[in-house]
């Protein structure tokens, strides 16, 4: 088991660094055009899979990392640089995530390569799981799949919201009921691919934050798809319901065992938001004078800076010891992954109107960056879980009661 150490190696700054310069020299000088135009970014992800950032090959590398810090600097860093891009590039790791939680590995390496693509031939990548009536209430998933036993086929048919990459992406993974009459732990995850007849985009939303990354619904409209795309094989499947129709415990959700292994991950991007505005205010409050004088040397403004700098690096540290506990297979007995992911995301959407504070008039307008910075910060406190959803996740955990 590697030991948790806040010294980082000579790897893991090598990776920081490399990955800052690509934040600082790409993504910082293109974050405005993508953000007004409210599209998917794709000269910046070819550029990303120029280097090798957009690849199968990193994102393995980055989760192989024994500590769990590799992916955890690499969020931090994109998402300085500007959440939309970064969730324009890391998006696909989302149907990559759903892939590896569920699927065999014969599947992984089948479908895994297909979310990312080449260089010279991008592919992106979908998970799915909220639905208009079910997005907090993952038991409340309408979307419905059904086995044509003849055909060795599932049938597909719903309608999924708020998806990153929905309808554009080239493979989808879907969170559908199976057998809706036992709720959550009646669901089981699908890989559609490209070109799969009875799959389309629906709305694409115009957002508050994050424009540069694709958000739209998926409809499943008699959706059909090979018995071999149902991932973890129907087997398993049918054992696992087996279980839980004899009362046994079953294993982990198809949607929760996604979020679980993420939620530091998004705590990741958050904390990289609130780093540039905190950086970004502390600078500026130098620079800036009134009344004579820099106004960091007035307590009001030296005050804030202090409670930012505090809420960020305590935000690291929580985001840094549920990642390795992640890496190192250390059980979450108190809910530390939605720990980080709560307190980072919170810390997000502070710290960035603080720092609009501090700019005055200056921090409402779109010519500094603060102002996109605190739209993009908003979202991490409702997406993979919202604020309240982590806080019970917490409190379950310390209580040991079932908290509704």
């Amino acid at each position: 088991m590697a030991e948790f150490s806040m010294e980082l190696s000579e790897d893991h700054v090598t990776l920081r660094d490399w990955v800052h310069g690509f934040a600082a020299n790409v993504m910082r000088p293109a974050a405005h055009e993508w953000d007004e135009r409210e599209e998917t970014p794709w000269p910046i992800i070819e550029e990303a899979a120029n280097i090798g950032i957009y690849s199968v090959d990193f994102l393995s590398n980055a989760f192989a990392d024994k500590t769990g810090l590799s992916m955890m600097l690499f969020l931090e860093e994109m998402a300085w640089g500007d959440a939309g891009l970064c969730m324009a590039i890391v998006g696909s790791s989302l149907a990559v995530a759903g892939i590896m939680a569920n699927a065999t590995p014969e599947q992984a390496m089948e479908w895994v390569p297909q979310c990312y693509g080449t260089p010279g031939d991008i592919k992106l990548g979908a998970f799915g799981v909220s639905e208009p009536d079910a997005g907090s209430d993952v038991s409340g998933l309408r979307t419905r799949a059904v086995y044509d036993e003849a055909k060795d086929e599932w049938v597909l048919n719903g309608t999924k919201t708020w998806i990153t990459n929905g309808g554009i992406a080239n493979t989808h993974v879907i969170v559908a009921s199976v057998a809706p009459e036992l709720g959550s732990r009646g669901q089981a995850s699908f890989v559609i691919g490209e070109g799969t007849p009875g799959i389309r985009m629906g709305t694409k939303f115009k957002k508050m934050g994050i424009r540069a990354s694709h958000t739209a619904e998926v409809i499943l409209e008699d959706c059909r798809i090979p018995g071999r795309q149902l991932l973890g094989g129907k087997e398993k499947l049918d054992e696992r319901l087996a279980r839980v129709r004899e009362g046994k415990k079953a294993q982990s959700q198809a949607a929760m065992a996604t979020f679980e292994a993420t939620r530091p991950a998004v705590g990741a991007q958050a904390l990289g938001i609130a780093r540039a505005a905190y950086e970004f205010a502390l600078d500026y409050a130098k620079e800036r004078q009134q009344f004579g004088r820099p106004i960091i040397e007035n307590q009001a403004i030296a005050f804030k800076l202090a409670d930012m700098k505090v809420h960020v690096d305590a935000s690291r540290l929580l985001i840094w010891r549920a990642s390795w506990m992640a890496a190192t297979r250390q059980p979450f007995l108190n809910g530390e992954g939605s720990m980080s992911k709560l307190y980072a995301s919170e810390t997000a959407v502070k710290v960035t109107e603080e720092a609009i504070q501090i700019l005055g008039g200056y921090g409402y307008i779109r010519d500094n960056p603060v102002e996109r910075w605190h739209r993009d910060s908003k979202i991490y406190t409702i997406f993979e879980g919202t604020s309240e959803i982590q806080r019970l996740v917490i409190a379950r955990a310390i209580s040991g009661v079932h908290i509704k």
